[in-house]
């Protein structure tokens, strides 16, 4: 039996989790997307876990979606020998040619680190657990730091600017060409990293529509510039992921629960999903369990309203890839009874294009919460009536019916939808009828349940969504 939850469940595959038996496994205990992280693995290894989520879609009968996440200008340490420690009050230099890491030199892969660094600026180091402070620069290839909190220091840490502005793109070169690969491939999802403003965005998007490619995109937030922008990144997006690992190196940690409610805040205002992402339960890395302050944490993030939960390093090389979802699961399942979370209904934009499309959803999501519907039925072709109606927050379970067959695994990872396959083209009645029969033959509702459809009439203009009808099923 598979969980279902109206809160989703992004899992990353590595070491831990890359066979048939865990990610089957996994599926099964209610993980609703895949996340590939390009910053590890490569092509070959990504392409097949891609045939093996598809082969087991099929064989189970889900829609597990695929996310691809583009490394992005991620500065890490190079090679260091063992037994580094880097002490407090010492002046070390950081190069950026190479060679192997001791107390007196580190290499630094990022090759602009030197031109981009300035003096007094912070050098954070294995997410801010050392720290360092820049006394100069020779402009070309080395940098002079102090040690402010030192420790011991191993190969490929990463590294941290929170005072300097990178000047190498969101979308580097690595990216360019993992991109060239995903486009060949059935992805759904593709999240970019250390984005600082909606350009980044733009011009990725405008490189899928060049390719005539499907994918959504994610914008990563764990930059201060990006927090500086967000109105704007949420315009240009299609998601927003809060990652709270760099972001919190990258600004004031206090700051950080603030931010997340007010991006989870606005992303609910604006219909884009948005995912809380980072030591979800790292804990659960090592243990067969999790802390109570990692469930504190979990529910905290499903009562502000986030779509979508991550997993990382917990599914990527954790001792118990599956249990950390079951766990995850089981969390979600027991929030999801608190009324509070649910009918978080918002008044429609009068001056939006898409105002009478709006006003349908937020009245079907109003009618489903004053009758107590048990599911709202929508017909979408682009994915827009999902979105809008996940972004109310209905109680009422949103089925979603789609001709295109990569909606079908997209909106697994958007709140509280499921979606369908239906091709046929005939009467707004007899549409009506045949998604009411397949959703009874599936036991998602039954005979006497109340269900709001929308839909479209005439139903050959393909239009917005204008319709909105309660039904008792019989």
């Amino acid at each position: 039996m598979i969980a279902f939850n109206k809160t989703k469940i992004i899992a990353t595959i590595g070491p831990a989790s890359a066979n048939e038996k865990v990610v089957r496994s996994m599926i099964e205990a209610g993980m609703d997307v895949v996340r590939l992280n390009f910053s590890h693995g490569n092509h070959e290894s990504h392409a097949k876990m891609i045939e093996l989520v598809n082969k087991l879609n099929k064989k189970l009968g889900t829609n597990v979606g695929i996310l691809a996440d583009l490394q992005g200008p991620k500065i890490r340490l190079g090679e260091v020998a063992e037994d580094v420690i880097l002490k407090e009050g010492d002046t070390i230099i950081l190069t950026t040619k190479k060679t192997k890491g001791t107390a007196n030199k580190l290499y630094v892969t990022y090759e602009d680190f030197a031109v981009d660094v300035g003096k007094h600026e912070r050098i954070l180091i294995d997410d801010g657990k050392l720290e360092l402070v820049s006394t100069g620069s020779n402009g070309r290839d080395e940098v002079k730091a102090k040690v402010i909190y030192g420790g011991k220091v191993s190969s490929k840490k990463g590294i941290n600017l929170p005072d300097t502005n990178i000047s190498t793109p969101s979308l580097t070169a690595k990216d360019k060409v993992d991109l060239e690969f995903i486009l060949t491939q059935n992805v759904h999802w593709i999240a970019l990293s250390f984005v600082r403003s909606a350009d980044d965005i733009t011009k990725l998007k405008g490189m899928l529509q060049f390719r005539d490619h499907p994918a959504k995109v994610i914008a990563k937030i764990e930059k201060p510039e990006a927090v500086a922008d967000i109105d704007n990144i949420i315009r240009a997006t299609d998601a927003i992921m809060v990652a709270r690992g760099d972001l919190g190196v990258e600004v004031p940690l206090q700051n950080v629960p603030i931010i997340q409610k007010e991006i989870v805040h606005k992303c609910l205002q604006a219909c884009k999903p948005v995912i809380i992402a980072t030591q979800m339960m790292e804990s659960m890395m090592v243990n067969p369990s999790p802390s109570r302050a990692e469930v504190t944490d979990v529910s905290s993030a499903i009562y502000e309203g986030a779509d979508a939960l991550m997993l990382s390093g917990e599914t990527a090389v954790g001792r118990h890839p599956a249990k950390v979802v079951e766990t995850f699961s089981k969390v979600i399942k027991s929030i999801e009874t608190q009324e509070t979370i649910y009918n978080r209904l918002k008044e429609t934009d009068q001056e939006s294009e898409t105002y009478l499309a709006d006003s349908i959803c937020y009245i079907a999501c109003q009618l489903a919460a004053q009758v107590d519907a048990k599911a709202i039925i929508g017909m979408t072709k682009s994915g827009y009536t999902a979105f809008t109606l996940s972004s109310h927050r209905p109680k009422a379970f949103i089925y979603i019916f789609t001709e295109s067959d990569e909606l079908l695994n997209m909106v697994s990872l958007i709140w509280g939808v499921r979606a369908f396959p239906y091709h046929k083209f005939v009467s707004t009645d007899e549409t009506i009828n045949d998604v009411q029969n397949d959703l009874k033959a599936r036991n998602l509702i039954r005979s006497g349940d109340i269900v709001i459809n929308t839909g479209i009439t005439p139903l050959n203009q393909k239009g917005r969504t204008n319709m909105v009808k309660v039904t008792r099923i019989k």
